[in-house]
């Protein structure tokens, strides 16, 4: 990505989504990622307060945030998980059904140390139910390098950090 002036924006693709609030009135995406800037964008683009925005370059090495933690969010959930819509960078995990937490903490903790990763669950060991939230997993930048998510893969290679044991009659 690179950083490019409002007024010289047109035809280049939006990083991100462009949050727009109206006191009382409005507060939601203006703009959505991948967005491609017309003229008549600028005016609202600088209402809102934008001098300069983050626009998309080509680059095999780098990921879009959203891509990336999708990555990262199959990497890390196991059984009886499932996602919540990506938004700005960030997917939370959330219980498919009732159960007990079982959270690798060695291995999440390698993974919290590495650049631009983020991940924070619940304590592991703690009765869950069905759509309850687990964890958040978030890129913090807009763009990831392709070389941290082939890191946290090798962390993530025995088996993913975030799972359900269902609960069983007996």
């Amino acid at each position: 990505m690179k950083t490019v002036k409002t007024t010289e924006a047109v035809g280049l693709i939006l990083c991100h989504d462009m949050t727009q609030i109206i006191k009382d009135e409005f507060k939601g995406p203006r703009f959505k990622k991948g967005h491609i800037v017309r003229e008549e964008d600028i005016p609202v683009l600088q209402s809102m307060g934008k001098e300069t925005l983050y626009v998309w370059e080509d680059d095999p090495h780098v990921i879009h945030e959203n891509e990336g933690v999708e990555v990262l969010y199959h990497y890390c959930s196991g059984q009886n998980c499932v996602p919540s819509e990506i938004k700005e960078g960030k997917v939370e995990c959330l219980a498919a059904c009732d159960g007990l937490l079982k959270i690798d903490t060695k291995r999440l903790n390698a993974i919290n140390a590495l650049d631009d990763i983020i991940i924070a669950t619940r304590h592991g060991n703690t009765m869950v139910k069905k759509g309850d939230k687990l964890a958040g997993i978030r890129v913090v930048p807009l763009a990831i390098q392709q070389a941290r998510l082939e890191a946290a893969k090798v962390i993530l290679e025995n088996g993913p950090i975030i799972e359900i044991m269902p609960l069983q009659k007996k």
